[in-house]
């Protein structure tokens, strides 16, 4: 259990419990003593303390955050980052590996690319049969599992703490087993994780990335796969689809903002549009991925039927 203060400490130290979790971060640590750490049902301690400067009176208030799921250290070896990889490899050979689904934490069940992105990872969970991979987080990445595990897929994820619009931290998956998870300390340990779930040891592995609409973190990954895909490190000898998913036009000025970069030379013409696959309807994803791993012609017309079927029931 690890603790964070902020501020300093003297003499004159009163001490109010509070049943809250806080979030610090970049602060001093301290840690506490054993007998501390196991009082019960506290999440959160303050400390507020008073000291005479200049015969003023100086209040300064410093916090003490329980992180009972969470532990914001910094590395203290490479070894402890070297040990994280080798766990989100051992995950992803005990789940095999299939698509990996970006997309954002914010888009939650009332959104109607939750409900687009939940139909796309049932149809294409059932297509290649594979597991389904994401972050798993709220919002796209809840949806993405839900439809996985609706099509009694396997599901694997590669969470972090805290996602991008929350205000709590926690290493726990609100529904999947823990053996299907793994809360990820480290950026660099996550990333090997989502990279490798794709990459296809034969002929027979059938993988996919998967790009829904999101934010910052979305992009951070489209962008360092699309480069490992651009560099051969990944995909070389056994290529891998990448399909840009574009509900509503929601990567449209993306996109015209990488015709710019042709434009500007900093991109080859063509270059882009050679590393993936825009796609604007989950038919059309589906399509595709039936094209790219060449399924008989017969697959192709039950998949896409039932798809339509399932797409057009869900938005009456």
């Amino acid at each position: 259990m690890g603790f964070c203060v902020a501020g300093s400490l003297d003499s004159n130290v009163n001490i109010m419990l509070r049943p809250r979790v806080r979030s610090c971060s970049n602060e001093a640590r301290i840690r506490s003593p054993s007998s501390f750490c196991t009082a019960p049902n506290f999440d959160s301690v303050s400390f507020k303390h008073s000291q005479k400067q200049n015969h003023k009176a100086i209040q300064t208030r410093l916090f003490l955050c329980k992180q009972d799921s969470v532990e914001f250290d910094e590395r203290k070896s490479p070894n402890e980052v070297r040990e994280e990889i080798k766990r989100c490899y051992e995950l992803i050979n005990r789940l095999g590996r299939g698509v990996v689904y970006l997309g954002s934490s914010r888009m939650g069940p009332g959104h109607p690319h939750y409900v687009q992105a939940q139909e796309l990872s049932k149809e294409a969970t059932n297509l290649l049969d594979c597991t389904s991979w994401s972050g798993a987080g709220p919002g796209l990445m809840d949806a993405v599992t839900q439809g996985a595990l609706q099509a009694g897929k396997p599901v694997g994820g590669f969470k972090i703490g805290k996602e991008a619009g929350e205000w709590t931290a926690s290493n726990y998956h609100p529904y999947l087993p823990s053996e299907n998870y793994l809360t990820c300390r480290f950026f660099s340990a996550r990333k090997h994780g989502l990279v490798d779930v794709v990459v296809r040891n034969n002929s027979l592995d059938k993988t996919a990335v998967v790009a829904l609409p999101g934010g910052i973190g979305t992009l951070d990954e489209v962008f360092e796969i699309m480069a490992l895909i651009q560099l051969e490190r990944i995909g070389s000898e056994l290529p891998i689809p990448f399909i840009l998913m574009n509900y509503d036009s929601f990567y449209s000025k993306l996109l015209d903002f990488l015709d710019v970069c042709e434009d500007w030379g900093t991109v080859s013409k063509g270059e882009v549009s050679s590393l993936w696959k825009v796609c604007n309807s989950n038919p059309e994803a589906l399509a595709y991925l039936v094209d790219f791993y060449g399924f008989s012609s017969s697959n192709k017309s039950s998949n896409l039927t039932k798809l339509h079927s399932t797409v057009e029931s869900s938005s009456t």
